[in-house]
């Protein structure tokens, strides 16, 4: 299978009335005529997982998050993108995007896998089109108990909470990625705990500690970006060897972007 036609299988998956930059979820390196065997899935393409996947053997590798530091991959000359492309181009890879096709389908992909990996017992509502996942719990918790909770069951090393702490919830919202409309939501009356991966400090970060201080039951949870995404493209990658079973397909962790003074 050619890789323009997995990924043509792939974008049948979105909504149909839903219109998409062409430069967003394209073919990023490569050819997209190559014929594929051996595909390669990751939510960051770093440099370290680029090498994995070429190690593997892999003849695709498709990716969440861009190349270049840059949300359509822009593409400079400047030194760092340079040796970043010619590290692709020894590879030999095809290096597809799926990224805006993979958050717009009838339910969000990456929420749809980062809801199975978190495993909260509660009812899950996915509202569309846009990055946004009610899930409301059948037993409260704290915004602490749903941190440790997350941070055991997506394996993040940290998260970072900015509000209430101990004060009961039922209601979580998962804004995974970077998303526009937090601090929206966060003043919405029945908004209790927010997931995201990154935010704005000054601004959501602040409101949800000052929320958090005046005695509203509201609490910010930043997961860090890889960390709120990551089970969505392992779940991406799982959708695809079911979709075409004559593919080899293996998902190549990204890891987080910070490392800590207790990291080894």
């Amino acid at each position: 299978m050619k890789a323009n036609e997995i990924m043509e299988k792939l974008f049948t998956l979105a909504l149909k009335d839903r219109e998409f930059n062409p430069n967003g979820d394209c073919c990023k390196e490569g050819d997209p005529q190559k014929e594929i065997a051996k595909l390669a899935v990751t939510t960051f393409p770093s440099t370290d997982t680029i090498k994995a996947a070429a190690e593997w053997g892999a003849d695709m590798l498709l990716v969440h998050e861009p190349l270049y530091y840059d949300h359509l991959d822009a593409y400079s000359t400047k030194k760092l993108q340079t040796e970043k492309r010619e590290l692709i181009e020894k590879s030999g890879m095809t290096i597809y995007r799926f990224h805006d096709h993979a958050h717009f389908c009838p339910e969000d992909l990456i929420a749809v896998g980062m809801v199975k990996q978190m495993a909260f017992d509660g009812t899950v509502e996915y509202i569309t089109p846009g990055n946004n996942t009610k899930i409301t719990l059948k037993t409260p918790m704290s915004a602490v108990e749903v941190a440790k909770q997350l941070e055991k069951n997506l394996g993040i090393r940290h998260i970072r909470i900015c509000g209430a702490r101990d004060l009961p919830a039922t209601v979580i919202t998962g804004m995974f990625g970077a998303p526009d409309g937090v601090l929206d939501l966060l003043q919405a009356e029945d908004t209790q705990i927010i997931l995201v991966g990154e935010t704005c400090e000054w601004m959501m970060a602040e409101y949800a500690r000052d929320a958090g201080l005046m005695g509203h039951n509201k609490t910010l949870l930043i997961l860090g970006h890889a960390g709120s995404e990551e089970a969505g493209m392992v779940y991406i990658a799982d959708l695809i060897s079911e979709m075409m079973p004559s593919l080899t397909v293996k998902y190549f962790p990204c890891g987080e972007v910070y490392t800590y003074t207790d990291s080894e």
